[in-house]
């Protein structure tokens, strides 16, 4: 049994899976990551960022 909580999550952290880092989209115009994925006219994808009004494929 582990002695302390430190060793308890250096355990937990040596069995876990290995997770995946979340990727942001930044607004090419403003930066900010408030961007929204939407279906585009020709069915494929295009971006809009809901910061400021931004779009782009």
């Amino acid at each position: 049994m582990p002695a302390s909580i430190l060793e308890e999550v250096d355990i937990l952290l040596e069995v876990a899976p290995k997770r995946k880092k979340a990727t942001f989209l930044n607004c090419p115009s403003c930066g900010s990551v408030h961007v929204a994925q939407v279906l585009g006219d020709n069915g494929g994808i295009s971006y809009v960022c809901t910061a400021c009004g931004h779009s782009w494929s």
